[in-house]
């Protein structure tokens, strides 16, 4: 039966660490969030972001615009919060409405000042191992597989789901600790071969957001399984990971929810607070 990675207990101990690097900055953490809408994912996520602040002494600056915002006046509002020496550190919520280009928006955030690590100098950055601004929940999936005590050294790792704030900056973060990666995503799947994959992986990360796809007959004995999917069905919330089966199978699994989730926000936190530290030094982050 597999041990249970739960976020909740390391998101507590990063938290201390938060507090306790905070005092060393000459100034009160300021986090500027911007929301178009009221998408219910993005209010809950900011909800839970102001939360975390309010626990840390962060002060979180909500910025809710309407959902019929154009490009042209949102990029202006974020050149001002660029400019702006007050804040720190700048989120911009998803999901973003349809007339804004949010891969445009992302690069026209202050490199300096983008938390999310999703900006392509930061994204770039990570290609040669520098970038200490990493997106959120890849940064908390390596906190999670750093807990489990597992040396990633050769193991084979196996990624379902290739976004760009999850699946391709972690394969860059278990490369940069010299596991085998493979990246699997529909291509993958459509031609036959994830279950081949997936059996093979010492490390399993999925993050896809299809409830069951990955069987838990097809989960390696002893493995990590990290599972990103949050996903309802009916009134439970469940993963991408057949949880019951694969729990019987790996050495280590992350719980839904309760797994990757307590952490994302708190890798948030800690990127602003690098965000800072790179600001007062100068330093291009």
């Amino acid at each position: 039966m597999a041990k249970l990675l739960e976020g909740k207990p390391i998101a507590e101990r990063i938290k201390e660490e938060i507090r306790e690097q905070a005092l060393s900055l000459r100034v009160k953490p300021v986090l500027a969030s911007v929301m178009m809408g009221d998408d219910p994912g993005a209010v809950s996520y900011s909800k839970s972001q102001a939360r975390v602040a309010q626990e840390l002494g962060i002060e979180y600056q909500p910025h809710n615009l309407k959902a019929n915002t154009t490009e042209t006046h949102l990029l202006d509002f974020i050149k001002k919060l660029n400019t702006n020496k007050s804040v720190h550190g700048i989120i911009i919520q998803n999901p973003v409405p349809a007339q804004v280009d949010y891969k445009k928006l992302s690069s026209f955030i202050d490199p300096g000042k983008d938390i999310e690590g999703i900006h392509p100098g930061n994204i770039g950055k990570l290609i040669f191992g520098g970038s200490r601004l990493i997106p959120c929940t890849a940064y908390a999936v390596m906190e999670l597989i750093l807990a489990s005590g597992v040396d990633l050294y050769g193991k084979e790792a196996v990624i379902v789901g290739h976004s760009e704030i999850v699946g391709k900056p972690l394969a860059l973060l278990l490369l940069e600790r010299f596991a085998t990666v493979t990246v699997c995503h529909i291509g993958t799947s459509k031609a036959g071969k994830l279950e081949g994959h997936v059996k093979r992986a010492e490390i399993l990360i999925v993050a896809v957001g299809c409830p069951g796809l990955i069987k838990g007959a097809w989960v390696k004995e002893g493995s990590v399984v990290i599972d990103v999917g949050i996903n309802r069905v009916g009134d439970n919330i469940v993963g991408d990971v057949e949880f019951t089966a694969a729990e019987k199978r790996a050495a280590y699994i992350t719980p839904v929810p309760g797994g990757v989730g307590p952490l994302t926000v708190v890798m948030l936190m800690r990127n602003l607070i690098e965000a800072i530290k790179s600001q007062q030094s100068g330093e291009y982050v």
